[in-house]
């Protein structure tokens, strides 16, 4: 059976008012597969109605307790990081991590909130990926806590979220290829449709207004932050009949791939093109030449992520619900002055 949430209204009172039994709420509550989707909304709805909230979350077994690391994908160091600073600070409590992936999507569907409904975890981590109205207070209802980790769009004030700032790194990374004398400088972003991205892209276009150097929208392409994107992005830049001198990459895999596409294009980075990345993955320090980066503090964010989750678990308020932690220019060999 549920437990009775904090306020007045209990699981008799929403079984009522949904035409359905106690258990069958309770079923809902604790995410068993064995009820109907139609029954499932129906006391959703209610759930949501009467804003229910659960006084107490008691462990789905006997085991250690968990917590839920969601990501969009996975599939790239980017990912790596995050799982490294999650696994650490979960590990200090003696807390589990459970991954899942949703393909690329930065919605999970139904059926990923259902299986994390029956584990009951201490948490949710997601990163890059946020949840529906319906879906927080899904969550919200059962007294399971969620952060965000670097947000792919905007979400309500009242949301947990963990990331850095953007608009600086893009900042300071075009800004120190303007001040090395580069004045057409190609931009290799994300999707357009994450919040990332085009603060990346403000940064970049605000350090061109700092500097009085024009921008030209030409050379501004949008990506997904994969290897591929930044080599087929990077030979149309560098086929164009008056190319970049610099690109800026907004990440460290897209600057990989553009590095690449300099070598088929017959072109010396730094020489020829200079390149700068965003994330300073630890293999940026071992291509050639190594690579110029935005320093984007993956595991703090993910460690800062966890300790805020797992404060929420215990009922704590944590001291910010909005944490953006630094940027940094990292210089390396990639980047140099234009050839005369």
């Amino acid at each position: 059976m549920a437990s009775q949430p904090s306020g007045r209204t209990t699981i008799a009172v929403i079984a009522a008012e949904a035409g359905v039994s106690v258990p069958t709420v309770s079923k809902v509550l604790n995410g068993r597969p064995d009820v109907s989707p139609r029954t499932r909304a129906t006391v959703e709805e209610v759930l949501a109605r009467h804003q229910y909230r659960r006084r107490g979350r008691g462990p789905a077994s006997s085991g250690p307790p968990l917590l839920d690391l969601c990501f969009h994908e996975f599939d790239n160091d980017w990912a790596l990081e995050i799982i490294r600073g999650v696994e650490a600070a979960a590990a200090e409590h003696g807390i589990g991590v459970v991954l899942s992936e949703l393909g690329g999507r930065h919605r999970p569907e139904q059926s990923w909130l259902d299986a994390v409904l029956a584990r009951r975890p201490i948490g949710v981590l997601l990163a890059q990926s946020s949840l529906s109205a319906g879906q927080r207070h899904q969550l919200e209802s059962r007294s399971i806590p969620f952060v965000v980790i670097d947000t792919e769009g905007e979400l309500p004030k009242d949301v947990p979220t963990v990331g850095s700032n953007n608009w600086h790194g893009g900042l300071a990374a075009t800004s120190h290829l303007i001040e090395l004398g580069h004045r057409r400088i190609a931009m290799i972003s994300g999707p357009s449709d994450v919040l990332c991205s085009r603060a990346r892209v403000d940064g970049y276009r605000s350090a061109h207004d700092n500097a009085g150097v024009a921008t030209d929208p030409a050379l501004v392409r949008w990506g997904d932050f994969s290897v591929s994107a930044g080599y087929e992005h990077g030979l149309a830049l560098l086929s164009l009949p008056e190319r970049p001198t610099a690109i800026f990459a907004g990440s460290d895999l897209q600057a990989l791939g553009v590095l690449r596409a300099a070598r088929e294009r017959g072109l010396e980075v730094p020489r020829d093109v200079s390149v700068v990345g965003y994330d300073n993955l630890p293999l940026t320090e071992w291509v050639g030449p190594a690579l110029t980066t935005v320093d984007q503090p993956l595991q703090a964010m993910s460690r800062t992520a966890t300790q805020m989750l797992v404060a929420l678990a215990r009922g704590q308020e944590p001291p910010l619900r909005r944490v953006e932690l630094a940027t940094e220019l990292v210089v390396r060999e990639s980047s140099a002055p234009p050839a005369a």
